[in-house]
């Protein structure tokens, strides 16, 4: 397919010269200050007639706090970024109210379709007619997918400039005039360009139309999306979330939502996204923070045992482990009511207890099941004496001394901390629920060196808080959510899957990750597997192969290490080529002998030669070169900031630790050292990946120093 034209360069002009600009210019003052109104009518609202106690008007009060909020109108972000025209009118949707004003946009008085100006929320004027439709509509969804090979009956589509929240420009399509050859839009590819300063922005007027298809997907399944650096993969899961709130407002409302990112300081970088699309109510975790609350996390794992810890066949031993607290009676049960004794046979309770057991209920629930069993058995009994006994009656012989005796001795309650405790600690029980599944020698790896005295003097790993957080699902289900975002997911190990998949049991999923960036020791290597442990195997994989952010120039260069950290993934096809991107430099006379001098000094003045440009700038290093890099730029005298804190107009520098860097990203970035970034992890190929990772989270421009050999991968 040939390339489509360039668009001609929207330049802004005055509004004597063009009346249009000047007219949209009025649309949008007369917008926000019907968003005005609207905020205003919801903070007036009186609440004081229509509550009937204290309960409701706490709830009408926070829900009318939110609404409030929800209507907040901010300055540097545009109300509207688009307008369709129809050809028709759109069946069920409102059209834009003011006639003469449609009259006079195009200039010909011809246009008898509706119009629609696009954003990021719905405002409409004192009468209820819209002044800007919510991007999520029906009737704004050819703003995304319209083309003019399927025009959907739009006859203009326009785009927006602005700068600092003004409207300065706008650039138009006539998508079903097929006198107009197909251009590339200049204000998109400006807005997908746009400096990088603060924290992650929606990317609702710049959606694609792949990207759109999955926005819009249904609740009802799971979707996985394979995305290389730049495909946008995490603004497609955050803009998911928002259009299904749009779309199932009251279902998800009563189920919850949850955005799931890899460490706090991505949750911080994205967590304005949500908001200025209005939508508040998304809760925000890490898989750690999400498991967390059982016990305090004060250790780690060494790789092997983690990987024991957070494989799958782990799920098995905490099953054998807990069930194996029940036991069979021994003895029959003799309820005494009034002047009668009631006795059941052992043969009859071993019956109840199997049953149960092979029902496979939650522990918890099938041992708040058996009293009730036992009492129903003594109800039998009262019936066929002739006696009548109610579920009053059944509830007292359940609440019975030597019935709760049963209980206690037959299924005995469940900590499950004490439960890993004890796994992690006694190498005879795990041996016993281990047997076919662990290895003696992964046994071995898995065991404390040191058993810990109690649950609360023990030194949790983040792998032993899952494996806490699997057994209590065993003793009583996990509540489930309406729906979860994953990101990041890729680095995930089996038993993490399981945990987030408790949390969407009855719900569904968004699912973003790059096999390529994996870095963790248990990083999966095939989506159908990872789904498989999240409870999800029917979801839909899609891939983005079109990249956005990353010139073309870094991606080709990071892609050279596909081959070796994930053969056979796509590689991703930027769409932005930007000659003088990238700069590998070698430092001279910075080697062992001389110490790291040289290469400071070429750090310090990257970052200034980046600083010069407008917008972020990431210096990004492994990890164990941080402490020092602090050092040198604090001599400096350049004041820098850690990963997840705004950019300022005095501070546009983040010193960013590798193992921190994936999700982020910055309009130029200094690479320190490669190497050392693949040797700070515990093999190559993570090690590889991590430097793959560094390689692409630059908007703009990267310069990569060196003093040891780059890794042979990249083929220099």
């Amino acid at each position: 397919m040939p390339a489509p034209d360039p668009a001609p360069d929207p330049v802004p002009v005055p509004d004597a010269v063009d009346p249009l600009l000047a007219q949209e210019r009025a649309h949008l003052g007369a917008s926000r200050s019907a968003l005005r109104a609207m905020r205003e009518d919801a903070e007036s609202l009186d609440i004081r007639d229509v509550t009937a106690n204290w309960v409701n008007a706490a709830v009408l009060e926070s829900q009318i706090e939110e609404r409030v909020k929800s209507l907040a109108d901010l300055a540097h972000t545009p109300l509207f970024f688009g307008r369709l025209d129809y050809l028709h009118r759109v069946g069920g949707a409102a059209p834009e109210s003011d006639s003469a004003d449609r009259d006079a946009g195009d200039g010909d008085g011809k246009d008898e379709g509706d119009r629609f100006y696009i954003g990021r929320r719905h405002v409409h004027d004192a009468h209820g007619d819209p002044m800007v439709i919510d991007w999520r509509a029906p009737a704004s969804q050819p703003f995304y997918g319209a083309s003019k090979q399927n025009p959907q009956d739009v006859a203009l589509r326009r785009r927006f400039g602005y700068t600092a929240g003004d409207l300065t420009a706008y650039e138009d399509e006539h998508l079903s005039d097929p006198a107009e050859a197909v251009r590339s839009s200049k204000l998109l590819q400006a807005e997908i360009e746009r400096p990088r300063v603060g924290p992650m922005r929606d990317i609702v007027a710049t959606i694609q139309p792949e990207q759109d298809e999955i926005v819009r997907s249904d609740l009802g399944g799971t979707v996985c999306v394979q995305g290389g650096p730049g495909t946008g993969k995490t603004a497609v899961g955050l803009h998911r979330i928002a259009y299904l709130l749009y779309a199932h407002r009251e279902r998800l409302a009563r189920t919850g939502t949850l955005v799931v990112g890899p460490n706090a300081s991505f949750l911080h970088y994205i967590e304005q996204v949500l908001p200025a699309l209005g939508e508040l109510q998304v809760k925000q975790a890490t898989v750690d923070s999400l498991v967390a609350g059982a016990v305090e996390v004060r250790g780690t794992d060494a790789a092997p045992a983690a990987v024991i810890k957070g494989d799958a066949r782990m799920a098995e031993v905490l099953r054998r482990a807990v069930r194996s607290h029940v036991t069979l009676p021994a003895e029959p049960v003799v309820v005494v009511r009034g002047s009668r004794r009631w006795r059941v046979p052992v043969y009859e309770l071993e019956e109840i207890v199997q049953q149960l057991l092979a029902r496979d209920m939650r522990y918890g629930a099938a041992r708040e099941a058996l009293p009730q069993r036992i009492a129903h058995a003594v109800l039998v009994r009262m019936e066929e004496a002739g006696e009548a006994p109610d579920d009053r009656v059944q509830n007292a012989v359940a609440r019975d001394a030597a019935v709760k005796a049963v209980v206690k001795a037959v299924w005995p309650p469940v900590d499950p901390s004490k439960l890993v405790l004890r796994l992690l600690s006694d190498p005879e029980f795990l041996a016993a629920h281990a047997d076919g599944l662990l290895s003696a020698d992964e046994q071995k790896t898995i065991l404390w060196t040191k058993p810990a005295r109690g649950v609360k003097s023990a030194k949790w790993s983040p792998a032993d808080a899952v494996l806490i957080d699997e057994a209590s699902d065993l003793v009583a289900r996990t509540h489930s959510l309406g729906h979860v975002v994953l990101d990041e997911a890729q680095d995930l190990s089996p038993m993490q899957y399981r945990a987030v998949g408790r949390r969407c049991s009855t719900g569904s999923a968004t699912v973003l990750g790059d096999l390529a960036q994996g870095t963790t020791p248990w990083a999966t290597d095939s989506w159908p597997e990872a789904l498989r442990h999240l409870g999800k195997g029917d979801a839909v994989i899609e891939e983005l192969t079109a990249g956005f952010r990353v010139p073309r120039e870094v991606i080709a260069y990071a892609s050279r290490l596909l081959p070796v950290i994930s053969p056979g993934l796509a590689e991703v096809a930027s769409v932005r080529e930007s000659p003088g991107s990238l700069s590998v430099r070698e430092v001279p006379g910075a080697g062992p002998e001389s110490g790291s001098g040289h290469l400071d000094t070429a750090v310090i003045a990257a970052c200034v030669e980046s600083l010069a440009h407008e917008g972020s700038t990431g210096l990004i290093a492994a990890d164990a070169r941080i402490p020092h890099l602090a050092e040198a730029l604090t001599a400096a005298g350049l004041p820098y900031l850690s990963p997840g804190e705004e950019t300022t107009a005095t501070a546009r520098l983040t010193l960013v630790p590798a193992s921190l860097a994936k999700g982020l990203e910055y309009d130029y970035v200094v690479l320190d050292e490669p190497a050392a970034v693949v040797d700070g992890e515990p093999d190559e190929r993570t090690g590889l990946r991590r430097l793959y990772v560094a390689l692409t989270r630059a908007v703009s421009g990267l310069i990569i120093l060196h003093s040891a050999p780059l890794p042979k991968a990249l083929g220099a």
